[in-house]
């Protein structure tokens, strides 16, 4: 009796993967930006409803390629035994992604900076720094510090410590989009404050609601990620996807710190 052909390639590190979610996942985010564009282009060139299809259609295709992806990278062979645990390939790419993903929120920073250079404050500006932005800062960073407990938890063989991070940190996930969806509430219903009130509106709607995606994409992967933890498919030896999706999260937390910083607290200062 032998391995398979497939599973001596998997060992050997022969055996080459093809997969279509990251064109899938790519063909979603290109949707969602040429809908966005598109919106701010306005409706007297283009129907409002092309770009809020393009959008839909790229959040659906960009949230289902990542879920896909997810999926075929770690869930799919993981009860292979002859499967290794490829964690410094999987732990490069996510680094290699989250340094290309310092490039798109860097362009959105310089699109404010601009905006900081001609006259301030505009006449749009609402009130920004409440305590609504500073209890979901805090969240936020209270979600890094139980992740990186779940983690060691794991690490050091607690699994009950592990389970009760991981739900922590997704709980504390969803109240913090559930505050940024009632931030935009205020802001739109409450002072009229929306993404067509000017340049600053812009900028502010266009990197908080970059972050928010980001956000959502992170919970889902911890819900990915707990799901997996509920049904034991995580040891100290083999937490790639841990380690993968908790370094996505402190750098979705870091960006939000420098975010609220540039914008926020500038913002008021300024």
């Amino acid at each position: 009796m032998g391995l398979s052909d497939t599973a001596v390639g998997s060992a050997t590190g022969e055996h080459e993967h093809t997969s279509r979610w990251p064109l899938v996942t790519a063909g979603g985010a290109a949707g969602l930006y040429a809908g966005a564009g598109l919106f701010l282009v306005g409706s007297s060139l283009v129907p409002t409803a092309i770009p809020l299809v393009l959008v839909g259609l790229g959040v659906i295709g960009f949230l289902g390629g990542i879920a896909g992806w997810t999926y075929e990278a770690f869930l799919a062979d993981y009860w292979d035994a002859s499967t290794t645990d490829r964690e410094p390939m999987y732990v490069s790419g996510m680094v290699l992604f989250l340094v290309s993903d310092v490039a798109t929120f860097l362009a959105g920073f310089v699109y404010y900076g601009f905006i900081r250079v001609g006259t301030w404050p505009p006449t749009e500006l609402p009130h920004l720094l409440g305590s609504l932005v500073l209890v979901n800062t805090l969240l936020l960073v209270v979600s890094s510090v139980t992740l990186h407990y779940g983690h060691h938890a794991l690490e050091a063989g607690n699994r009950r410590g592990f389970l009760g991070g991981m739900a922590a940190t997704v709980v504390l996930g969803v109240v913090f989009l559930g505050g940024q969806v009632l931030e935009y509430y205020e802001f739109i219903a409450e002072e009229g404050f929306t993404l067509t009130s000017g340049a600053f509106a812009s900028a502010f709607y266009g990197l908080t609601g970059l972050h928010g995606l980001h956000v959502s994409l992170g919970v889902l992967l911890l819900i990915l990620v707990f799901g997996r933890a509920l049904r034991g498919q995580y040891t100290a030896e083999r937490d790639t996807s841990v380690r993968t999706v908790a370094l996505y999260w402190h750098f979705v937390d870091v960006v939000w710190i420098f975010l609220v910083a540039v914008v926020y607290v500038g913002a008021e200062l300024g």
